[in-house]
C-alpha cells in the first residue's frame, strides 16, 4: 500500500502543470504574471508547461518570422504566433523544446 501511495504521489507531481517563468539568466521576476498568461493558440495550454519561454532575436524573412533558438535560426510556424501587443520584455519571446519545437512566439518591438 505504501508503494502504491508513493507511485500515486510521483504521478501527481508529473501531472501538475509547470508554471511559466521569466527567462533564464536573471529575468525580471515582476514579469512572471505576463509569462504565466501566455497560452498556446488553438489549445489554450500554457506555453511554458514543458519548457521555459525565453527572449530571443527574431527577424522577418520574406513572409515569415524566424527566431534565433538553440544557436540557429528557426522558422516560426504561423500557428504558434500570439497576437499580443502587451509584450513588456522589449524582445521577441519564444517558447520552445527540442521535442516539440516552437510552441509559442510573441513579437518583439521592431520585428
Amino acid at each position: 500500500m505504501l508503494r502504491l501511495a508513493a507511485v500515486a504521489a510521483a504521478l501527481a507531481a508529473f501531472a501538475t502543470p509547470a508554471h511559466a517563468r521569466p527567462p533564464p539568466g536573471g529575468g525580471d521576476p515582476a514579469l512572471a504574471p505576463w509569462f504565466e498568461d501566455l497560452r498556446q493558440p488553438g489549445t489554450g495550454r500554457s506555453c511554458c508547461s514543458i519548457a521555459d519561454c525565453r527572449m530571443v532575436d527574431a527577424r522577418i524573412v520574406r513572409d515569415h518570422y524566424e527566431a534565433f533558438v538553440d544557436d540557429r535560426w528557426m522558422v516560426v510556424p504561423p500557428e504558434t504566433i500570439l497576437r499580443r501587443y502587451d509584450n513588456p520584455t522589449g524582445h521577441a519571446v519564444v517558447c520552445w523544446t527540442p521535442a516539440l519545437g516552437i510552441m509559442c512566439f510573441v513579437e518583439g518591438p521592431g520585428v
